[in-house]
């Protein structure tokens, strides 16, 4: 028997068993689409992550004073090595001595000094509460990552001058906020030199006048130092090489750590694995679906065989052979499979598509993630109409095997 003869024979067992065959289908496309739009859900994380790391910058470390457990989660490589700070009675902070010792550092290119805390802003008769940040403004422009959307950067020679997120120059407060407009911190007044492109409620300014603005600031005394290393492909060396001097320049040591050293790069790389890892379990469970879909298959070809039976008898009784009966089964079992791929890879599709909507983010991460481009490739496509294809035929291989095993005479005695 001819292949597009034996492929006609299955279509229509197909087309003529509608019901059963298409509740069977379902169960792939169910399958199918889960496996389809997690797996999307998963790689479009990944390129959100891809994109995060080039926004904060791969080449940066922070410091911070008091050390974290290297066990931490999502901390990335830290400085310390699972040792924690000595008992003292003395607060652990950074101050210049640090900084100078940092200095000495031929793989440090800059640093940026940093405090922050929350404080009240005013506004055409308006209260609002902020996050206030003192920057260097000899290096905080060369190091942010930040982008400018109006203005300018702060200047070394700036005095009661502020640059804002885009929060709050948009929708902070009744009126939006531009440049050269004055507004009220802590009963001082400050000029906006700048509006940052971004959504946040974020308020940068000189870190001398953050000394002055901050309550509870030590002169001298910082939260935390952004360091920009020369070469990001020796970043883990740049690192160990801060952890050698600093460790040096506080008298502590490894197990005794009273500083958190950590990188941008790590911390992404750390939340990339976790993704990673609960996107396999997520597939894990969505497969479960396609099992589902092989045992229905397998159910649909038994009941196939002992519908047909009678059919099976005629063709061997007119020459059809044990191969094409096999054959036949077998498409039929693949075209299920097919059939309930394809429409699952279009349901897929759709569902990636729609998630943002699903999950009530329209606006916010998850639209900008599937958004950006078809997360759906044509490799991923390939392989589900093939496992689903593979799922259909292996299901049935036993139904068709014992069909093309069935004697000419039984089979036409079966009623």
């Amino acid at each position: 028997m001819k292949f597009t003869k034996a492929f006609k024979h299955a279509l229509n067992m197909v087309l003529h068993s509608k019901l059963r065959s298409w509740l069977t289908i379902l169960g792939i496309i169910i399958g199918v689409a889960a496996v389809i739009s997690i797996v999307a859900m998963g790689e479009a994380l990944e390129q959100d992550m891809t994109s995060q790391l080039d926004d904060l910058g791969g080449d940066l470390l922070t410091l911070t004073a008091g050390a974290s457990s290297a066990h931490s989660f999502g901390q990335g490589r830290m400085g310390n090595f699972g040792g924690s700070a000595s008992a003292t009675d003395e607060e652990i902070v950074l101050d210049k001595t640090d900084l100078q010792a940092l200095k000495g550092v031929s793989d440090i290119k800059l640093m940026d000094t940093q405090i922050s805390g929350r404080v009240d802003i005013y506004y055409v008769a308006e209260k609002g509460s902020v996050t206030v940040t003192g920057v260097d403004p000899l290096t905080w422009y060369q190091i942010t990552t930040s982008k400018l959307k109006d203005g300018r950067m702060l200047g070394s020679a700036d005095s009661n001058v502020i640059m804002i997120g885009g929060r709050v120059a948009e929708s902070f407060f009744d009126k939006q906020l531009g440049i050269n407009q004055l507004i009220t911190i802590e009963d001082r007044l400050f000029r906006i030199v700048g509006i940052l492109d971004d959504q946040s409620t974020s308020v940068y300014m000189p870190i001398n006048l953050a000394y002055e603005i901050i309550d509870d600031k030590e002169k001298g005394v910082y939260d935390k130092i952004i360091i920009k290393i020369k070469d990001e492909e020796q970043i883990d060396i740049a690192m160990e090489n801060i952890e050698q001097k600093l460790m040096i320049a506080r008298h502590v040591t490894k197990d005794k750590l009273d500083f958190t050293l950590s990188s941008n790069q790590a911390q992404n790389d750390s939340r990339a694995e976790m993704i990673n890892s609960l996107t396999m379990f997520l597939t894990a469970i969505a497969a479960v679906a396609l099992l589902v879909g092989a045992v229905g298959i397998a159910n649909t070809m038994f009941t196939s065989v002992l519908e047909k039976t009678k059919e099976i008898g005629i063709m061997k009784a007119i020459g059809a052979r044990n191969n094409d009966i096999l054959i036949i089964f077998l498409l039929n079992a693949g075209l299920i499979g097919l059939i309930g791929g394809i429409l699952g890879i279009i349901f897929g599709t759709l569902l990636s598509g729609s998630l943002p909507a699903l999950m009530g983010d329209t606006t916010g991460i998850m639209n900008r993630m599937f958004s950006a481009d078809t997360i759906i490739n044509l490799k991923m496509s390939v392989i589900a109409v093939s496992m689903s294809v593979f799922i259909g035929m292996g299901s049935g291989a036993i139904p068709a095997y014992q069909a093309s095993r069935l004697k000419p005479v039984d089979a036409l005695r079966y009623e």
